[in-house]
């Protein structure tokens, strides 16, 4: 199923960030600041290991075990923190009535591909082992990230898939960075914000060699992967000025081909990380909706989706 958004303002005056090592080392280290929860969440940390934590976002007043995103923060394996999507993360828990769980793993700039997927894949195994205790359903889990968390949750999905993992309901990809070999293109200087040149420092970052190296795993760069059927069903939103655009369409075509149920969103116009830079724009709104309605579809039963309290975003 495809679905496209419009309304973006294109993104004339502003062209990159800058990105380096000093800079993300620096940032990683760096508070990033947190979103007051509304009266009826509650945040909490839960330790995986001595490397592993997750942000549990929940609803205060919700009973009985709660469907579970399980989120991959992005930041082009050289920065980022759960923090930073606390906006959406907490209108999906506001909205929905299920528990998000966003992960702080080790990204690029701490350990070497493919770490971030092995501790996400710890969160994701402690967390379903624990559901009981910790007020979760083992059966109604999705996964999701967004930029290189989306790659990260792409990656895990296999990985959960092929290691015998939790059975997952669906995964939820933001403009995934999914291919290394993107970053070997030379024709992709109209892309903003995260621009061929930060999409190379991100992946030697995490890579630690050459991107597009013969022996990267699918379990690094998930479209690497020639084998996706017996995935979850999968929602992929990607705006058309995105560096990522290329990639995540092809890998929606290809889990559709494999017979993966595939939601396919195009935002005409939209760069990356639109939504965050513009996110009461109309556009952002209609994105995130999206995301809601997918994960609505694949989380809740019947009697749920009739119990969304109006959302606070």
């Amino acid at each position: 199923m495809n679905h496209r958004i419009t309304g973006v303002t294109p993104l004339r005056w502003f062209h990159h960030l800058p990105v380096g090592p000093i800079l993300s080392r620096a940032g990683r280290l760096l508070p990033v600041p947190r979103r007051t929860p509304p009266a009826d969440l509650v945040v909490t940390k839960e330790e995986v290991n001595s490397h592993v934590h997750v942000r549990f976002i929940r609803p205060r007043n919700r009973t009985g075990p709660l469907p579970l995103l399980l989120w991959m923060h992005g930041g082009g394996h050289v920065g980022g923190a759960p923090e930073q999507d606390d906006r959406a993360l907490m209108a999906f828990a506001q909205e929905l009535g299920i528990a998000v769980a966003a992960v702080r793993y080790r990204i690029g700039i701490e350990a070497p591909s493919p770490t971030s997927v092995t501790d996400c894949y710890d969160a994701l195994t402690a967390i379903v082992n624990r559901a009981e205790e910790l007020g979760l359903d083992p059966d109604r889990v999705a996964i999701g990230g967004a930029s290189a968390g989306g790659g990260v949750a792409a990656a895990l999905a296999l990985y959960a898939r092929d290691h015998g993992g939790p059975v997952l309901r669906l995964q939820l990809l933001i403009a995934p960075m999914l291919d290394d070999r993107t970053a070997l293109r030379e024709d992709l200087d109209h892309a903003r914000l995260w621009t061929p040149k930060h999409n190379r420092f991100g992946w030697e970052t995490y890579l630690r060699r050459e991107p597009g190296s013969e022996d990267v795993t699918p379990y690094e760069a998930p479209a690497r992967a020639t084998a996706l059927a017996e995935l979850p069903s999968t929602w992929i939103g990607v705006g058309t000025e995105d560096l990522f655009f290329d990639e995540d369409t092809l890998f929606a075509r290809q889990l559709k081909e494999a017979g993966v149920e595939t939601e396919y969103v195009l935002v005409e116009c939209g760069y990356h990380g639109f939504e965050a830079l513009a996110p009461d724009s109309r556009a952002a709104r209609q994105f995130w909706d999206a995301q809601a309605n997918a994960l609505r579809a694949a989380l809740l039963d019947d009697a749920e989706h009739t119990r969304a309290p109006a959302r606070d975003r």
